[in-house]
């Protein structure tokens, strides 16, 4: 049988994908070598916020008595926040196998080769010692942890997140390798759980390319809480317990019981027969037209392989304009108002365009900023911290740019947006009415 549609990678571009050629009546094969959800939601996202919500919720107990609630005592058990995490993955995992089959999608769970293209187009795909013929491919295969090339490594029992995850002991101290999102949401989980946090970053900023000002601000805050940060530092080597840092030709030890990796991931490449389909690269990955096409027309890649952005949600959307594309229509993907959120306690996010960008491409703009504390909302349910909302706006007053520091920002951070996406002046946001009392009218607030 030649299929329609043939995907390789059954994470949210690949399932996304799957689920939605099928639905439009393309025969459909997805191939999948470890687990239907990809790192996603077996080795990151879901598991991580789990978590995460455990580690806020015990942070709520703690500081009961600012809500006149009182919690004598409160404590944890690790094995079964674990425990629950693993529930909270297989119900969605069994989630998307009951998507497959109800929309007649078929999965062959084992690794997938490319073999060939031939003259008219068709990809064959061998799996499981059996040959799959399709018109069409999608290329879903995601990304991988990087391990650096710091000497002593592979003589050390570190940590990435799959380890972390699965941790069923606290360490007393922990140092983490970068200080990016990864990095930061595992800070902040072990910090709340007791443990003795130290945070390695190369550059002189944590959060990566997130807005400077509410990332310190956020570093602040845990800095109070006792994670250390040793910004601008290169870590030199490692040696059991024992990380070499150096800043300005100065060397520091730092010690922790475990070593956590957070240091960035890559396109998985290898393994599947790209090098079969000769594609134009694109960094380390695939490169993509704005239908998601590669160099070959009909095959498409969508997802981590981009190296463009290595976010589920990026994912989700390019894996709908490669379908849609192959169904006909003419929509493009846009990258426009990708949204970024860190799950801390408080969270962070941003959508959109940060003041650094902008000033480094010359490009004038205003800054609308108010704390959290102007919404209602915010200062009856928020006794252990402030927060802000910056709003940045073109010189035509078009939102161009939005970045929150407080809780539940990554609920709010979707309509500056939806906003942004669609051009909207900050006059037309104001016309809308926002619900009273909700913390989302610290967006109107802010464009007052």
């Amino acid at each position: 049988m030649k299929y329609d549609v043939a995907i390789i990678g059954g994470g949210p571009a690949g399932y996304t994908a799957a689920e939605l050629a099928a639905k439009n009546g393309l025969s459909t094969v997805l191939f999948e070598k470890n687990a239907l959800g990809g790192v996603c939601l077996n080795e990151g996202c879901i598991p991580t916020k789990t978590l995460l919500y455990s580690a806020k919720t015990y942070d709520n107990i703690k500081h009961a008595s600012k809500y006149a609630v009182s919690a004598e005592s409160p404590s944890f058990d690790l094995p079964k926040i674990i425990a629950r995490k693993n529930k909270v993955v297989k119900k969605l995992t069994a989630g998307i196998k009951m998507k497959m089959k109800e929309n007649g999608v078929e999965v062959v769970s084992g690794v997938a080769e490319i073999k060939r293209r031939d003259d008219d187009g068709t990809i064959t795909v061998l799996c499981t010692d059996n040959e799959y013929q399709a018109a069409n491919l999608l290329i879903c295969t995601g990304s991988e942890t990087v391990i650096p090339p710091i000497p002593g490594l592979s003589e050390t029992e570190y940590w990435t997140s799959r380890e972390a995850l699965q941790a069923k002991e606290l360490p007393s101290s922990l140092v983490i390798i970068g200080g990016g999102v990864i990095g930061m949401e595992f800070a902040s989980f072990f910090n709340s759980m007791g443990v003795e946090v130290h945070v390695v970053e190369m550059i002189d900023k944590i959060l990566g390319p997130m807005d400077r000002e509410l990332s310190e601000m956020l570093q602040a805050e845990y800095a109070k809480r006792g994670v250390k940060f040793y910004l601008n530092y290169k870590v030199t080597a490692v040696n059991g317990t024992e990380v070499s840092i150096e800043k300005d030709g100065e060397t520091t030890v730092l010690t922790g019981e475990k070593i956590l990796l957070s240091t960035g991931r890559r396109p998985v490449t290898k393994g599947f027969g790209l090098e079969n389909l000769s594609l134009e690269p694109f960094r380390n990955g695939v490169k993509v037209n704005e239908y998601m096409q590669t160099s070959l027309s009909n095959v498409y890649a969508c997802g981590d392989i981009t190296a463009f952005s290595l976010l589920a949600h990026t994912a989700v959307s390019e894996a709908e304009v490669a379908i849609d594309h192959i169904l006909g229509k003419s929509r493009k993907m846009s990258y426009k108002a990708i949204p970024g959120v860190v799950y801390t306690n408080p969270e962070i996010s941003g959508v959109g365009k940060t003041e650094e960008e902008l000033q480094a491409e010359g490009v004038p703009y205003t800054v609308k900023k108010v704390p959290m504390a102007f919404s209602g909302r915010f200062v009856a349910e928020n006794e252990m911290g402030n927060g802000v909302c910056k709003l940045i706006l073109s010189e035509d007053g078009t939102l161009i740019g939005a970045h929150m520091l407080g809780n539940p920002s990554s609920e709010l951070i979707v309509i500056a947006g939806i906003a942004i996406e669609k051009g909207m002046k900050a006059e037309e946001i104001r016309s809308f009415v926002f619900p009273h009392p909700t913390v989302g009218e610290i967006i109107k607030e802010g464009l007052v």
